[in-house]
């Protein structure tokens, strides 16, 4: 099941989950010498990883789906982003009300979502070092073909159409 979960799952996705799991280990084991309650502290860090992992994959879901309902799509995204943000509150609610886990730690396990988003294109290139470059060299390569674009246009047509209406 995991491995056909894999499968489906976006590139960007496993380069999330793979930022969010750096993170959680950083967090875990540099200000982990520091604090009291080690246990609390290391769960509410965990629980806040899973659903940093748990959104992610969400976020892919609900906007793969969403975007191929046309018109539909804004509104199955907004649906979507709202039962994401109650299952996260729901979450931290509960951490909080029973004292099992700090939950200040459970959100920076949920900020390992941000950090990831800023971790993932090095991650990126680290994962494929052999396509480092190459889309830049082809660019560079040959001079874009402007015949589709209806030609070069030096925007002296729009010149004429600008005109003030003072009155």
């Amino acid at each position: 099941m995991m491995r056909n979960l894999l499968e489906k799952v976006n590139e960007t996705v496993l380069e999330l989950w793979t930022g969010i799991l750096i993170w959680g280990a950083a967090c875990q084991l540099i200000p982990i010498w520091f604090i009291k309650d080690k246990g609390g502290y290391s769960l509410g860090l965990w629980i806040g990883v899973i659903l940093a992992s748990a959104a992610a994959f969400h976020m892919w879901w609900s906007l793969d789906r969403g975007l191929d309902r046309e018109g539909a799509a804004q509104g199955f995204i907004r649906k979507h982003a709202f039962i994401r943000y109650a299952v996260i509150v729901a979450v931290f609610a509960v951490v909080m009300l029973t004292g099992a886990a700090n939950p200040l730690a459970a959100f920076l396990g949920i900020m390992g979502l941000k950090a990831a988003a800023y971790m993932q294109p090095f991650i990126h290139k680290r994962r494929h070092p052999d396509t480092e470059g190459q889309a830049d060299a082809s660019l560079l390569s040959s001079p874009p073909d402007l015949s589709m674009c209806g030609g070069a246009h030096t925007g002296s047509e729009n010149e004429e159409k600008k005109e003030v209406n003072l009155g």
